[in-house]
């Protein structure tokens, strides 16, 4: 592996991927890009509508093209839609293309992070969040474990010591 291997961050939604993620690009000077915000920026629409004009399955497919495309770039943090690692495709070139970080994060600080959000499909018209956020993370957390090489539990820290946290363990395990 490269000395400064590509960093993908994986998690569920409100785990911070995308804060922490530019706060590791930062001290790392390597570049960030966020998958999500990458489709929407192509597509010109935001994934609640894409979810509502080509479904789950549809965004899936564009979400799977963008991260296979932005991974191939070099020196990059990315961090990864909630769902992204629903897709075997897409979990086998994270693992084959750089570091996966799993952000773990309490149901409380989803929550938390989440209640405000208009712009997450798959809460939007949810009548239990709780019961939503539950059942995607039963869903997804072994997934995330899976293809992680280092999981971290974000606990009420700040980004930034967060991402220094994270750079330090990927030094320590030879990887950063």
């Amino acid at each position: 592996m490269a000395s400064n291997p590509n960093i993908y961050l994986v998690g569920p939604m409100g785990a911070g991927k995308t804060t922490v993620g530019r706060r590791i690009a930062e001290l790392k000077g390597m570049n960030f890009v966020d998958s999500d915000q990458e489709v929407e920026k192509r597509t010109g629409v935001d994934i609640s509508f894409i979810f509502d004009m080509e479904g789950e399955d549809g965004f899936r497919k564009r979400e799977r093209e963008m991260i296979a495309e932005l991974s191939e770039e070099p020196n990059t943090v990315m961090a990864t839609g909630g769902g992204a690692v629903l897709d075997d495709a897409t979990r086998n070139l994270l693992s084959a293309r750089g570091v996966v970080v799993y952000l773990e994060t309490t149901l409380e600080q989803q929550l938390a992070r989440t209640r405000k959000s208009t712009d997450r499909p798959l809460l939007a018209g949810s009548d239990d969040m709780e019961a939503t956020l539950t059942a995607l993370m039963e869903e997804r957390d072994p997934l995330y474990r899976s293809i992680a090489d280092v999981v971290i539990a974000t606990g009420d820290q700040q980004a930034r010591k967060l991402a220094r946290e994270i750079v330090e363990q990927l030094e320590a395990i030879g990887t950063a």
